[in-house]
């Protein structure tokens, strides 16, 4: 999950510089054009094209369904707010995703668990501002529908891989997103200029190695013990921010930066002693 993070900051910040110049949709589409090809090799290098075909359809469609409204609200959302802005409204996901584990995937979550959780939820209203003008913009809306879309595709991904291969599932939502996000943009679409190929180069390999790494993340772990590690990605977006665009947090998100840091250390640390004291 912490790989995971490193390369969605990266395919992030692709994604913000291209919506400056495409329609979001269009954005959405070449984020899942650009890693196709990437992700076709892969499949054929692991061995993974045989029995491609025997899938769970419905849950796959499912994702890609919600991957490609997920994809096109983050693109939407960040062409105005910045990266640690639209993290921090992102950060509900987590929280989102531990909730829908228990009644989903069956999982336990104590209630020392419950409370840090919560802690940190409050750390992203206070980035929001106690007003909760962050989350009533357009924008900011977006980036929360596209969190809760998120959340959904993350556990319905843990049902999939019960029975399918992590390779069929990055194939397949590849595939359909790539499909589906193209049609939609096909009636807007703009020219794609010789100057943004590189940026569309780091799309395809940052969104590769992302969709990879979070596949392996919840497929080997439990929802809501991986889902914490993606607080990280706020000092990613911080120095991101800082050195792309010469933007710096203010005093409510980095106290709401701290809350939340924190919240996700105790996590991480309340389920490593967790499971020392479990071990036999």
């Amino acid at each position: 999950m912490l790989a995971a993070v490193v390369f969605f900051a990266m395919m992030d910040t692709c994604m913000k510089m291209l919506s400056a110049h495409y329609p979001a949709m269009q954005v959405a589409a070449l984020r899942s054009l650009s890693s196709l090809p990437l992700v076709c090799a892969y499949l054929v290098w692991r061995g993974a094209h045989r029995g491609v075909l025997q899938v769970r359809w419905s849950l796959h469609l499912l994702r890609a369904t919600i991957g490609i409204a997920m994809l096109a609200l983050f693109a939407y959302g960040v062409r105005t707010l910045s990266l640690a802005e639209a993290y921090s409204i992102f950060f509900i996901g987590p929280i989102l995703i531990t909730a829908l584990s228990v009644f989903v995937l069956k999982e336990t979550v104590d209630a020392r668990r419950w409370i840090a959780i919560a802690v940190g939820m409050g750390g992203v209203l206070v980035v929001l501002r106690p007003t909760g003008e962050g989350v009533l913009s357009l924008a900011g809306l977006a980036v929360l529908t596209s969190a809760v879309g998120y959340a959904v595709s993350a556990v319905s991904g843990r049902v999939l891989a019960r029975s399918d291969r992590s390779e069929h599932m990055v194939f397949w939502l590849m595939l359909m997103m790539a499909a589906g996000a193209s049609v939609l943009a096909a009636p807007g679409w703009v020219d794609v200029r010789g100057e943004h190929l590189p940026l569309l180069a780091a799309l395809a390999v940052s969104g590769f190695f992302a969709q990879l790494a979070i596949t392996e993340a919840f497929n080997h772990g439990e929802a809501s013990v991986v889902a914490p590690f993606e607080y990280t990605a706020l000092a990613w977006a911080v120095a991101i921010d800082w050195l792309l665009w010469k933007t710096l947090p203010d005093e409510y998100t980095l106290l709401g930066a701290a809350i939340i840091i924190g919240s996700g250390l105790y996590l991480i640390r309340h389920e490593t002693v967790h499971a020392a004291s479990d071990h036999p």
